[in-house]
């Protein structure tokens, strides 16, 4: 599998990154797969059918500076912040469920050879035990399929808890009183830091790299302004 690297390093907003992802499948024809990870300032993105007002505490956000934005793929809403890490995974492909288990099997195998007793179940997330570390998400654009998610390495449990508003059913179908007793934190079991974890996962997933151009990042931003468009962000 192929890295993506970036020819310089700033502090990009989750919108470019979710452009990121689809510029590379809708433009980059490569046979191999393609991965990248990334890190935002506090960001809550939420999934492509959900209503806005239903799942981000706008109000909270505003006040605490945390940026909001809408993906193309399904799913829930989540939180993201510097100390987690965000995944993004392309390849040549338009079935679902092959896709989402071939990468789901990859992030597992990934984890247990670090010794953590990681599975994945059937609403896509990765548990460590019995609690969540990680979500993800799928779209699929003509011959190619995006899956991108969250892996929980550290976070702001205060943001994380108040920026989203997720359903009370949600919590009370896993039998819990809050977010934090179903999730965990990768940092409470392993010893690595986070910029080791990262090494370590683009070690292990990736045996080859491919440095996008000033070009490319030109043409990601012109992608990036759908992403920003208000009638995206707040429609339905």
């Amino acid at each position: 599998m192929t890295y993506v690297t970036l020819p310089m390093k700033e502090l990009r907003r989750l919108s470019f990154y979710l452009a990121m992802e689809e510029y590379v499948a809708r433009n980059l024809n490569l046979d191999d797969d393609l991965f990248f990870l990334w890190q935002v300032e506090p960001s809550v993105i939420f999934g492509r059918n959900q209503i806005i007002e239903n799942e981000v505490n706008l109000n909270y956000c505003r006040n605490h500076n945390i940026q909001f934005y809408r993906r193309k793929s399904g799913g829930g809403c989540v939180y993201a912040d510097m100390s987690n890490v965000m995944m993004s995974y392309i390849t040549r492909s338009d079935e679902v469920t092959t896709t989402f288990s071939r990468y789901m099997a990859m992030v597992c195998a990934m984890l247990q050879e670090l010794g953590l007793e990681a599975t994945s179940t059937q609403n896509n997330d990765v548990l460590i035990g019995d609690r969540k570390v990680s979500g993800n998400a799928f779209y699929h654009i003509p011959g190619h399929s995006i899956v991108h998610g969250t892996m929980l390495f550290d976070t702001d449990m205060e943001h994380m808890l108040n920026a989203i508003t997720p359903p009370q059913v949600k919590l009370d179908k896993h039998g819990v009183q809050s977010v934090r007793q179903r999730i965990t934190l990768l940092k409470e079991h392993t010893d690595l830091t986070i910029e080791a974890f990262k090494a370590y996962v683009r070690e292990h997933l990736c045996d080859k790299e491919l440095l996008l151009t000033k070009e490319n990042i030109v043409n990601i931003k012109v992608l990036e302004r759908e992403y920003l468009d208000p009638n995206f962000v707040f429609g339905t």
